[in-house]
């Protein structure tokens, strides 16, 4: 079972092997919302389905939200059917793999472990170490496959909300981490929500430096290196991740349980919400 990263040569034994397997595509960009689907049409893995943010991996209308934000979750309940329309079915290895540095297959990734289901791994390198390792692409649309039996289990992942990360700001039981770029946690632009700046006392780290130059997460002790500096002696179990809106912090949720310092919890609604939350404080520089 793979439950963090699988390298392009074992997902290639994987899928030659006959196991039971489900390869989810999460490409997406934030500004232009259907161009995901469009790279999905132009190459992807065989047998692979396409996973919109939006559309899968959201509850954009409000009916049915777990979390706040601009990327609200939906409940367990709904996102497990949603997965079973899919083609997931309970004891199938999952690869989850995007063409962004794993900033959107890991919202899937980790949204399973939310469910219960551990057997999922992000495809380390996506599309592009997948072909530079020979694998096969196709083109086309996302295929729709036969539903599967995907049921509820006990979350293996835990998540914090706006009103728990306020009773404990400040204090040693909790440290934040925000993975959106330097200049956005310091307030100096925001594209994307009404006020600009980070949760008083958070700690920065880019999503995009747990990647290395070859396009792959970094070793497992380079990243446990990284961290170590980062935390300064505060406990990795303390830590709470977050981003704009829940999407983005999951590499370094991810890179963390990669280094060996267990699975950290995650704000789902993230700096989108804490910014529109009445009375919760923000701080730039």
């Amino acid at each position: 079972m793979f439950t963090t990263l699988i390298p392009a040569h074992e997902l290639q034994q994987l899928m030659s092997g006959g196991a039971p397997l489900r390869v989810f595509d999460c490409s997406f960009d934030l500004m232009k919302p259907d161009a995901g689907a469009a790279q999905f049409a132009e190459e992807h893995l065989p047998g692979s389905v396409y996973v919109h943010l939006d559309q899968h991996l959201s509850d954009k209308t409000g009916a049915d939200r777990a979390s706040g934000g601009r990327h609200p979750l939906p409940s367990r309940e709904t996102f497990a059917r949603r997965m079973a329309a899919l083609g997931l079915s309970d004891g199938m290895q999952v690869v989850v793999l995007d063409r962004q540095g794993a900033n959107y297959c890991g919202r899937l990734w980790w949204m399973l472990k939310w469910c219960g289901h551990e057997a999922v791994a992000v495809l380390d390198g996506g599309l592009a170490a997948w072909k530079a390792a020979g694998g096969a692409v196709i083109g086309g649309p996302s295929p729709q496959p036969e539903p599967g039996n995907f049921t509820l289990k006990p979350a293996a992942a835990a998540t914090a909300s706006t009103h728990t990360i306020v009773a404990s700001l400040g204090r040693p039981g909790q440290t934040l981490i925000d993975a959106r770029a330097a200049a956005r946690f310091r307030g100096e632009v925001e594209p994307l929500d009404p006020v600009a700046g980070h949760i008083p006392g958070a700690l920065n780290r880019p999503f995009a430096d747990n990647i290395g130059p070859d396009g792959l997460f970094k070793p497992a002790e380079q990243l446990r290196a990284e961290f170590d500096k980062l935390l300064a002696g505060r406990d990795p179990a303390s830590v709470v991740h977050h981003c704009g809106s829940g999407v983005s912090a999951i590499p370094n949720l991810l890179a963390m349980e990669v280094a060996g310092l267990g699975r950290s919890a995650l704000y789902p609604g993230s700096w989108s919400e804490w910014c529109n939350a009445p009375g919760a404080p923000c701080a730039v520089g």
